[in-house]
């Protein structure tokens, strides 16, 4: 009896730890199941975290699109020195915690309205400095709070592009690179855009003067064929009222009897 006593295990609650049965790589497992869950690092990134702040640093990594599989809890993004052509409508706009996003360095040629979606309200720096953009939209980066950088990019000085600077917050550092590569003013070509908006030149003024010109040259074609229209009636009536009168000047005349009624015998 004592050695069947021997042979049973003690009560569970007295087990020391050496006697537990962990299954084999348990320690690991357990380990595994304790940690957060976070989305995985784009291939080729690094990912440090620091006191809880996420950085994705993909610089200069090859890259010819915006990573899908980017952490959702990233504050500062950069994706500066790739070979990025286009970022499709809405690419960061499960980034809410996103701070700073760096774009600079790529060939990206055009900017759409939901381009940066979502970003609104707590980013604080936009770097899209040395890409290939000639055109932005006028609500593409309108509703942004960030500073925003656009030196070294081939611009074309419009009304569109005044617009879509108005109440911009440009990155002071770098605004005066801001240059004309093109321009709708031939003798602002090469020159610092936001000098020659400051210096009180309008590129809507232009395209307003245009737009007027062309109004009033529509306006009086449509008067001079309303006038024509009304000689031509005025014509046609009096050649009409002519022929009417020579009409009835053709006719014999009869001669009208004073008295019908017969007298009685």
């Amino acid at each position: 009896m004592a050695g069947l006593a021997q042979g049973r295990m003690a009560p569970l609650g007295r087990q020391s730890p050496s006697s537990l049965q962990v299954p084999r790589g348990g320690p690991c497992l357990l380990l595994l199941f304790c940690l957060p869950l976070r989305a995985a690092c784009p291939q080729g990134c690094q990912c440090p975290e620091h006191a809880g702040v996420v950085a994705v640093h993909c610089s200069a990594t090859g890259l010819r699109e915006v990573p899908r599989d980017i952490p959702t809890d990233a504050v500062l993004l950069k994706l500066n020195a790739n070979q990025i052509t286009r970022i499709p409508d809405g690419a960061f706009q499960h980034l809410s915690q996103l701070k700073e996003l760096d774009l600079s360095g790529n060939a990206i040629e055009t900017i759409g309205p939901a381009t940066f979606a979502g970003l609104a309200g707590g980013l604080r720096l936009l770097d899209l400095s040395h890409n290939r953009i000639r055109r932005i939209p006028k609500d593409a980066l309108g509703k942004l709070s960030a500073q925003v950088r656009l030196s070294h990019n081939p611009l074309h000085c419009e009304c569109a592009l005044q617009e879509a600077l108005w109440g911009l917050r440009l990155d002071p550092d770098s605004a005066d690179a801001i240059a004309c590569h093109t321009s709708v003013r031939e003798e602002l070509v090469g020159k610092p855009l936001i000098q020659a908006l400051d210096a009180g030149i309008s590129f809507c003024g232009t395209h307003h003067r245009t737009t007027d010109v062309a109004m009033l040259v529509t306006m009086f074609g449509w008067f001079a064929m309303v006038i024509t229209y009304v000689v031509y009636y005025v014509r046609q009536n009096q050649e009409d009222a002519r022929r009417h009168l020579e009409y009835l000047k053709s006719l014999p005349s009869t001669p009208i009897s004073k008295d019908p009624i017969s007298q009685a015998p």
